[in-house]
């Protein structure tokens, strides 16, 4: 991305104000290293979109490749010549360095499955296949990387969790709960954009071709399932808040854990305004003020030899 398109779109696509308002309570350095991962996040969503737009499968593999191995041993590509690949090691390396081993190989094995999932969607974009609904929401739990979200929560509060509060029913259901509302919300807002570029990756698409709605109905639906997933959560998070309660067994290491579950908790319920907001302020999505509806302007076509 060029000097003139960094300041004249980076600061309202407001990358950084979506993790900020989520991981509230991390460390500077946490903070700071889930922010700059995100922002990659971003900029790998765009590259996929590109190959897939300019018909680039051989690119998609060669990255899709080197992403997996950088995810193993990031200190082994912090100079690669692909900056995404460079960044994403750097990312990834700082992020590895906060919690134990054994969080590095859960968050790495989560994100393993992300790549793969990214794969399938340039397999259907490209051979404009629409998935099913119930096939797509399965689909979106990896593409908008759930548990990958859901993990950071850990450094954020400084603790990980062991397995037995990660799978407790109520945490779990209410970690998942938070991540489908911003999945959702944020098909509902980039529908136009992607109903302008002939996308096939869309709840709402999927609705429309799949369950015979209108373009109206299908938002409707969107937004019962987006409102429904609000009132689940909150009976959840009372369930998980009960259950955090009852880790504080008088010890040091009971306090502490609890605390950390109620901080992880926070964040969930912070992730509902974050994502709200973020939509509604972040230019990524303001796609009324674009030229071309189905292309974000902040995408520099040329650098990648594109017209």
């Amino acid at each position: 991305m060029s000097a003139d398109k960094v300041a004249e779109y980076a600061d309202g696509l407001c990358y950084t104000d979506l993790m900020a308002g989520y991981y509230i309570g991390a460390a500077d350095e946490v903070l700071q290293a889930i922010a700059d991962y995100s922002a990659w996040f971003f900029v790998w969503d765009d590259r996929h979109d590109r190959d897939i737009v300019h018909g680039r499968p051989a690119a998609w593999r060669r990255l899709k490749d080197q992403l997996h191995t950088a995810l193993d041993s990031p200190e082994d590509h912090l100079s690669h010549s692909d900056p995404l690949v460079a960044g994403f090691s750097d990312s990834v390396r700082r992020l590895y360095s906060f919690l134990s081993g054994s969080w590095n190989l859960r968050f790495a094995g989560h994100f393993h499955e992300v790549i793969e999932a990214y794969d399938r969607e340039f397999h259907n974009r490209t051979n404009g296949v629409v998935p099913g609904v119930e096939e797509y929401l399965q689909l979106r739990r990896l593409t908008f990387a759930h548990w990958i979200w859901t993990d950071l929560l850990e450094p954020s509060a400084g603790c990980e969790l062991p397995a037995e509060v990660r799978e407790n029913p109520a945490f779990h259901r209410a970690a998942l709960l938070s991540q489908e509302f911003a999945a959702w919300y944020n098909d509902l807002c980039s529908l136009p954009k992607e109903i302008a570029g002939n996308e096939v990756h869309n709840l709402g698409i999927s609705l429309i071709t799949h369950e015979g709605l209108s373009l109206e109905e299908a938002i409707a639906e969107m937004r019962r399932r987006i409102e429904k997933c609000i009132s689940e959560f909150i009976a959840a998070e009372s369930d998980a808040l009960r259950f955090a309660d009852s880790l504080d067994d008088g010890t040091v290491g009971g306090k502490e854990l609890s605390g950390a579950v109620q901080s992880c908790l926070g964040n969930m319920r912070n992730w509902f305004s974050s994502v709200y907001w973020f939509h509604h302020e972040s230019g990524r999505y303001m796609v009324d003020s674009w030229d071309d509806r189905s292309t974000p302007p902040y995408v520099n076509n040329e650098a990648a030899g594109e017209k």
